[in-house]
C-alpha cells in the first residue's frame, strides 16, 4: 500500500464521531451521562411525516432509483415553502436542488467552486465543516471575526484592507451556529454588496431559520442576491428529521446544474419515502413551528439557569438549538467541559471545536428533555 490521500493529512476526524465514542464508552460503563453536547433533535417528527413514509414504503414502486434532482412534487412544495415562509419566487425546477441533507452540500458547493489554492472566508467561530471539506478540496481556509454586538456583523472593514483577489467563495450562517446571532436584512444586504465587489460566491447554510427565531430570513429575499448568492437549507433541526438527511441547494440555475454534475456522481437518487416525508413536513405550515419553539423555550429557561450555576454568561437574544456561553475571566473552557464530563457525567460542547475565536467559550444544546436539563442543574447546585 502506497499510502494514504495527503488531502486527509490537513483534517481530522469530526470532533463529534470521536468525542461520542467517549461518551458513549462511559454510559456503557455505567456512568449516567446527560448529553448537552450535541445537536440531534430527540423530538419526533409530526405523525403526517411518519405515515407519508410508511405508506411510501408498502408501494412496490417506491424501492427503484430516484431522480438525482429529486421528485417534481418535492420540488414545488420547497419552492412553495420558500415563497411562504421567505417570500421568495424560486423555480422548482431549475433553482431547487433536494440533498442529502445539507452536510453533503458543503461537499458537492467546494467540488463545483474550488480549485487548489483557492481562498475561502469562513467565518470564526463557526461549523466545522466549511474547514475541514475547504482543506479537503485543496482550497485554504480565511477566518473571520463576528461582531456579537451587531447580529453577528462579519468585520467587513479588517477585510476590506486584506487581499481578497485568490477569495473565490464565502460561507455565511444565518441564525448563526454555535454563537446564536440571528442575522437581518440589513446583513444580508452588506454581504450582498460586500460578495458583488469582490466577485464571490455567497454560501447562506440557512438550517435555523424557524427554530427560536422570531423572524425566519432568506438571503435569496435580498434584491440581487440571485446573481451571486445560493442557500442550503435542511429539515433535520425544523422538522426533527436529522438521521432522515433531507436537504435542499436553492439559488441561480446555472449554478444548480453545475452543482448536480458534481451530485450526480457521487449518490443515486433520495429513497422515495424520505422524499414523501419531506413533502409532508414542508406542509405543516405555522402551528408546527409554534408548538417546537414552545418546547425549546422552555428547555432554553431551564439551560440558562443550568449556565448561571456554572458561573457562565450568555445573551437571551439567541436564536437556534443552541446556547452559546462565555466561561468567567481566568477560567478555562476546556477544563470546566471535562469536570462536568469526568466528575458531574454532564457533557457540554467546548468552544475552541468553532474555531480560534470559540475559546472561552462552551455551547449547550437544547435536544434534550426538560426533566434530563433539571437533573443537569441538580447535579451542579452548591
Amino acid at each position: 500500500m502506497k499510502g494514504f490521500a495527503h488531502r486527509i493529512d490537513s483534517v481530522q476526524e469530526y470532533y463529534f464521531s470521536a468525542k461520542l465514542r467517549e461518551v458513549n464508552q462511559l454510559i456503557a460503563d455505567g456512568k449516567p451521562v446527560i448529553n448537552l453536547g450535541i445537536g440531534s433533535p430527540d423530538l419526533a417528527p409530526d405523525q403526517r411525516v411518519i405515515d407519508a413514509m410508511k405508506t411510501t414504503v408498502d408501494q412496490a414502486q417506491s424501492h427503484g432509483y430516484q431522480n438525482y434532482q429529486g421528485i417534481p412534487e418535492l420540488r414545488i412544495k420547497i419552492a412553495e415553502f420558500y415563497k411562504k415562509e421567505y417570500d421568495v419566487e424560486l423555480n422548482p425546477f431549475k433553482e431547487i436542488l433536494p440533498l442529502m441533507g445539507s452536510k453533503e452540500g458543503i461537499m458537492h458547493i467546494s467540488m463545483t467552486f474550488l480549485n487548489p489554492g483557492d481562498q475561502v472566508l469562513i467565518p470564526d467561530p463557526g461549523y466545522p465543516t466549511y474547514s475541514s471539506v475547504t482543506k479537503l478540496v485543496e482550497a485554504e481556509p480565511i477566518y473571520y471575526r463576528l461582531d456579537p454586538n451587531r447580529k453577528g456583523r462579519p468585520d467587513f472593514e479588517t477585510l476590506e484592507k486584506s487581499d481578497l483577489s485568490k477569495v473565490k467563495l464565502m460561507w455565511v450562517n444565518y441564525p448563526h451556529m454555535p454563537t446564536g446571532a440571528a442575522g437581518s436584512k440589513e446583513l444580508f444586504s452588506e454581504l450582498v454588496s460586500f460578495a458583488k465587489k469582490h466577485d464571490l460566491v455567497l454560501i447562506n447554510d440557512n438550517p435555523y431559520s424557524h427554530i427560536l427565531n422570531s423572524e425566519p430570513l432568506s438571503i435569496l429575499s435580498i434584491p440581487g442576491a440571485d446573481e451571486v448568492a445560493l442557500e442550503l437549507n435542511s429539515l433535520s433541526k425544523t422538522f426533527n428529521m436529522p438521521g432522515w438527511r433531507v436537504g435542499m441547494l436553492c439559488g441561480r440555475a446555472d449554478w444548480i446544474d453545475a452543482v448536480l454534475k458534481v451530485k450526480s456522481n457521487m449518490d443515486s437518487g433520495m429513497f422515495l419515502g424520505i422524499q414523501k416525508g419531506a413533502i409532508a413536513a414542508l406542509s405543516l405550515g405555522k402551528p408546527w413551528f409554534q408548538e417546537l419553539d414552545d418546547v425549546y423555550n422552555n428547555r432554553r429557561k431551564l439551560v440558562w439557569k443550568f449556565a448561571e450555576l456554572a458561573g457562565l454568561g450568555y445573551s437571551t437574544e439567541q436564536a437556534g438549538l443552541f446556547v452559546w456561553c462565555k466561561v468567567p475571566e481566568g477560567k478555562n473552557a476546556e477544563e470546566l467541559v471535562d469536570y462536568l464530563l469526568y466528575e458531574k457525567n454532564i457533557f457540554i460542547t467546548p468552544g475552541k471545536i468553532f474555531g480560534s475565536a470559540g475559546e472561552g467559550h462552551v455551547r449547550i444544546s437544547l435536544c434534550m428533555p426538560e426533566f434530563k436539563i433539571l437533573e443537569a442543574i441538580n447535579r451542579i447546585k452548591p
